[in-house]
C-alpha cells in the first residue's frame, strides 16, 4: 500500500473514531476508547471506502448502547480474525462453524462487522450477491444452521415473507442468526396479516404503531437460535429521510440521535425497524455515516442493511 493510501486509511479511522465518540457523548453512552480503537485497528483496513452505519435501540438491555457496523475487505476472514485476536472464543457450538459452512455453500459478495461501543464485538454480516440471492430452503439445509429455519419454511411461504435471502447476520454473543429476505412482501403487510403472523409464533400482540409501520416496510428479517424450535423474532424495516415523518412516536433517546445526525447531514437516510418479541416489541434506528454503492444490501442490516442488513 502506498504512503498516500496508508495516510488515507489512518485519516478515515481517526474520523470514524471521533464520530463514534461524539455520538456516544450525545447519547450519554460510556465510551471505552481503547476497546473501540482495537476493533478499528483490526478491521479498518478499508475504512476509507467502507459503508458505515450507526444504530440505537429502545427497550430493556438495549438503551445505553451505540452500535457501529461497517463493511470489511472481501479477502478478510472476519471470524478467524475475531478468534485469533481474542474478540471471540472458539467453541464447539454450531455458531462457530456457520460462516464457513455458508461460504462453502453460497457465493459471497462481502462481509461486515458489528460492535457495540459498550458491549464490544457482536456480529458478522454476510452479503450475498444481488444477482445471486439464495433460496431459503438451500440455507436451511446447511448443517450448522439453526434447525428452526427448516422447521419454519412452511410459515415463511404461507406468509409471503420471501423465497430468497440477500443478507445474513451471525450474532456470536447471543448465538442467534438473522435472515434477511431478498424480496419482502410487495405493498407491505396488512394489519390483520401481521397480527396472524405474530400470533402463530407466540409473539406479543402488535401495537398500533407496529401495525402502521407494517404497511410501509421495505425489508423483513427473522431471528433464529439453536435453542428455540421456532422463529424467535420478526423485524420489519422502513426507509426514510425523516424519522419524524413516520406514523410513530419516536423514543426520546432515538429522537436525540436523529437530531444529532440530521444536524450533520440533513439529507442522510435512516432505516427504522420494529422487532417483535414474546414479551413486547422494541425499535431500532440506523443512520449512515457513509453511504455507498453497497447500501441496498446493507440497509437490510438495520439487523438493517449492513452490510441489520436494518
Amino acid at each position: 500500500m502506498s504512503e498516500a493510501a496508508v495516510k488515507s486509511q489512518e485519516s478515515a479511522a481517526q474520523a470514524l473514531h471521533s464520530a463514534i465518540e461524539e455520538a456516544a457523548g450525545i447519547l450519554e453512552v460510556d465510551y471505552p476508547h481503547d476497546r473501540v480503537q482495537r476493533i478499528l485497528d483490526l478491521y479498518g483496513g478499508d475504512l476509507a471506502q467502507a459503508v458505515v452505519a450507526f444504530r440505537v435501540s429502545t427497550g430493556a438491555g438495549r438503551a445505553g448502547e451505540l452500535d457501529c457496523r461497517f463493511t470489511v475487505p472481501q479477502d478478510t476472514d472476519p471470524y478467524d480474525l475475531a478468534v485469533g485476536s481474542g474478540l471471540l472464543e472458539k467453541t464447539d457450538h454450531p455458531v462457530s462453524r456457520l460462516l464457513g459452512d455458508i461460504r462453502g455453500t453460497c457465493p459471497i459478495d462481502g462481509y461486515g462487522i458489528d460492535f457495540g461501543v459498550v458491549g464490544g464485538f457482536k456480529k458478522i454480516w454476510i452479503v450475498l450477491p444481488r444477482t445471486g440471492l439464495q433460496e431459503v430452503a438451500k440455507l436451511a439445509a446447511i448443517p450448522s444452521m439453526p434447525p428452526s429455519l427448516g422447521k419454519s419454511l412452511d410459515f415463511i411461504e404461507r406468509h409471503g415473507l420471501g423465497d430468497t435471502v440477500g443478507l445474513l447476520g451471525i450474532d456470536y454473543r447471543h448465538r442467534t442468526v438473522n435472515i434477511y429476505f431478498g424480496e419482502p412482501p410487495e405493498g407491505g403487510i396488512a394489519p390483520e396479516a401481521l397480527q396472524a403472523m405474530l400470533r402463530e409464533i407466540d409473539q406479543a400482540e402488535p401495537s398500533e404503531q407496529m401495525l402502521r409501520l407494517g404497511r410501509e416496510i421495505f425489508g423483513v428479517y427473522v431471528t433464529l437460535s439453536w435453542d428455540n424450535p421456532r422463529i424467535e423474532r420478526i423485524s420489519f424495516a422502513v426507509a426514510t429521510t425523516d424519522p419524524a415523518s413516520l406514523p410513530v412516536e419516536l423514543d426520546e433517546r432515538i429522537a436525540l440521535f436523529v437530531q444529532h445526525v440530521r444536524a450533520a447531514d440533513p439529507t442522510t437516510k435512516f432505516v427504522y425497524a420494529v422487532a417483535s418479541q414474546p414479551d413486547g416489541e422494541y425499535y431500532k434506528l440506523q443512520s449512515y455515516y457513509r453511504w455507498g454503492s453497497g447500501v441496498p444490501e446493507i440497509m437490510q442490516l438495520s439487523e438493517g442493511a449492513l452490510p441489520d442488513p436494518v
